[in-house]
């Protein structure tokens, strides 16, 4: 579970948002939405403990104690075909990952066949999928994505969403930041909406579509 009480994030003199409180569960899937200057890279940061808060707490509870977070930068090595990638992530992070079982992983973001090219040659979408990769080589208690369909062909957003149901399925904890409703909203099981410095919307994703007079806000 991931849980955050009474945050907010000051950037110089200016408060990007204040006062967020609220819960994910594990087994779930969480969109957080917002306009541009909302606050949403900054808020997924906070979760992932790469940002400070300006004040209030961050909390959460897994078995493993990882958290993978995939922002906007793919933390790719461009010199480092895709296995070497994968290798260098998985000895920084101390995992015992066999090289079959990283092949695998790069079969499950359709990389396989371009296990030994450099990542260099890669496609923006290509280097965001072998980021993902790094991501789920972990195996994450929480996974924080911002954005993570940028430069993905309708392909790739069909493995990516095959991926985020298979990461609910095994009780992972799942906040995504997105832009689009219609396409990001159908796998997420609660939705959470940044506007004017607060939390707009907390509650189920089947009620977020409703009247404003009838959403259970922060239910």
């Amino acid at each position: 579970m991931l849980e955050l009480e009474r945050v907010a994030h000051v950037y110089g003199h200016t408060p990007v948002f204040r006062d967020i409180s609220c819960r994910a569960a594990g087994g779930s899937i969480t969109l957080l939405l917002g306009g541009n200057g909302a606050g949403k890279s900054t808020l997924l940061r906070i979760m992932a403990g790469l940002t400070r808060p300006s004040s209030g707490a961050v909390r959460f509870s897994g078995t493993s104690g990882k958290i993978g977070h995939l922002g906007h930068s793919t933390f790719v090595y461009p010199a480092l075909t895709a296995l070497e990638n994968l290798t260098f992530w998985r000895d920084a992070h101390g995992l015992a990952e066999t090289g079959d079982g990283m092949l695998k992983i790069l079969d499950r973001v359709g990389l396989a066949a371009r296990a030994h090219d450099r990542a260099g040659t890669f496609s923006r979408g290509m280097a965001q999928r072998l980021s993902l990769a790094r991501v789920l080589l972990l195996e994450p208690d929480v996974l924080l994505l911002d954005e993570p369909d940028t430069g993905l062909d309708a392909a790739s957003r069909a493995l990516l969403r095959k991926e985020l149901l298979e990461a609910r399925g095994r009780g992972a904890c799942v906040v995504l930041a997105g832009h689009g409703v219609a396409r990001d909203a159908p796998p997420a099981d609660r939705i959470l909406l940044l506007e004017r410095g607060g939390l707009a919307y907390d509650g189920p994703a089947s009620s977020f579509f409703s009247p404003p007079a009838e959403r259970a806000c922060c239910a």
